[in-house]
């Protein structure tokens, strides 16, 4: 938590942090013996509030508050694709859509406040497994920053007066599938990472005043993930995924390192432990599927060669291990590896080394949010509302399974002793 505090800049307010997407360091675990292991729809549900219209945003937590952004629409709404799908391009609609910041009350579920930040026709149009909000806000514990692709960056007081905002001409995304990369907060600056087919770039932001203090171009298409700051023993640095290079920068906005090779579409997020980063992309549709772990203090091109799973700053890759949408999750020494098609694997985070691949979770077979781990148990959350319980260790063993009977597409959070599930319509707290 000490490290939580440095990065964000503010006091942390006990164990009810969940700053942004995955949580403190994007890691999306925890360990609480108070957490609820076992729930339903009627089974340790604290409260259950309806969410008006869409948004993959996932809650997140400072102290007693929950920051999440949706939007409107004011016509009809095409019905969300589940499970993989391959469409071509898409057109924007026509009803107007009002797009929110909320912030509800932890204990109760209440709304504290509502604020509308835009309202108009989309610019742009979505794949039908995206939403007009899917872009995780971020929380120092003094503001709140949601951040809603292709209409702008709005920062409000925890009691929702609005400081600053600041909007971008809107951009053409691969196929008008949308946007989803979610900012990231360090120290005083956001940082924001827009891959579009018109012009890519990262931006630093200051955090209390959205000053532009730098903005970079980049030579990348639509790609759909985080940037992440690494704080590693020898440098601070912000690392960006994307299909034609993974590119680390310094705090100044300049190049230290790229690597290539990741598939050509690329959703997941970078995360880091013990000096070692992590990322990778699996889109279903590419045979390259490669997972890496490097090393800190990296310069130049530091690609593998065809035959290499290795080098001076590379400490292993597997080559055909990455997942396509929900973000790997490491706990307790091992890496968990949820494929979007119901499958789980399990490597030595050290050593890449394979303790057991693609094991079947069974159920609805259809996975997007990102798997969470506390107490010794990985949960795997599915489209269809069934969350699959897995041991943690080097055994796959299938624990349990809960139903909500609500699609899921956001990532859970987890505050406390509470979880948080946004499903389709509600926003769930489970408690014991």
């Amino acid at each position: 938590m000490v490290l939580l505090a440095v990065s964000l800049g503010g006091a942390v307010s006990g164990e009810s942090t969940w700053p942004q997407f995955r949580g403190p360091g994007a890691m999306g675990t925890a360990e609480n013996p108070a957490l609820p292991e076992s729930w339903g729809s009627t089974k340790n549900v604290a409260w259950k509030v309806p969410i008006a219209g869409m948004g993959w945003s996932c809650p997140v937590v400072w102290g007693d508050r929950i920051f999440l952004t949706t939007a409107i629409s004011d016509g009809a709404v095409e019905k969300v694709k589940q499970g993989l799908y391959f469409g071509g391009e898409r057109k924007a609609p026509k009803a107007v859509h009002a797009w929110h910041v909320l912030c509800l009350d932890l204990e109760t579920g209440k709304t504290l406040w509502d604020k509308t930040v835009h309202r108009g026709v989309p610019s742009h149009a979505r794949h039908l497994k995206n939403s007009y909000a899917s872009e995780t806000a971020l929380s120092d514990g003094e503001r709140v920053y949601a951040y809603i692709g292709n209409v702008g960056l709005f920062t409000f007081d925890l009691d929702g007066k609005e400081l600053w905002s600041r909007k971008w001409k809107p951009v053409r995304t691969r196929h008008g599938w949308g946007t989803a990369a979610s900012p990231v907060l360090h120290r005083d600056r956001i940082y924001l990472l827009n891959d579009n087919d018109e012009q890519s770039f990262l931006t630093a932001l200051d955090k209390k005043t959205g000053e532009v203090i730098w903005k970079k171009n980049r030579e990348e298409p639509s790609n759909w993930s985080p940037p992440f700051v690494w704080e590693n023993k020898q440098r601070t640095e912000i690392v960006t995924t994307g299909s034609g290079k993974v590119r680390s920068y310094n705090l100044d906005g300049e190049v230290l390192w790229t690597l290539g090779g990741l598939s050509s579409i690329t959703v997941t997020s970078p995360f880091a432990k013990d000096d070692l980063l992590y990322f990778g992309s699996g889109y279903v549709g590419d045979r390259k599927k490669p997972l890496f772990a490097v090393k800190p203090g990296a310069r130049g091109d530091i690609s593998l060669g065809p035959e290499e799973t290795s080098n001076a700053f590379i400490a292993w890759c597997q080559k055909r291990a990455a997942s396509y949408m929900p973000t790997p999750v490491l706990y307790r020494d091992r890496l968990y590896v949820l494929l979007d098609r119901g499958m789980l694997s399990c490597y030595d985070a050290k050593t890449g080394a394979a303790i057991y691949e693609k094991q079947r979770l069974g159920g609805s077979g259809q996975f997007t949010a990102s798997p969470l781990a506390y107490n010794g148990k990985l949960f795997c959350f599915g489209e269809r509302g069934e969350t699959v319980v897995v041991e943690a260790g080097d055994t796959f063993k299938l624990l349990g399974r809960h139903e909500l009977g609500e699609l899921i597409m956001a990532t859970p959070a987890i505050a406390g002793d509470s979880l948080l599930i946004r499903t389709v319509r509600h926003l769930h707290c489970i408690r014991k």
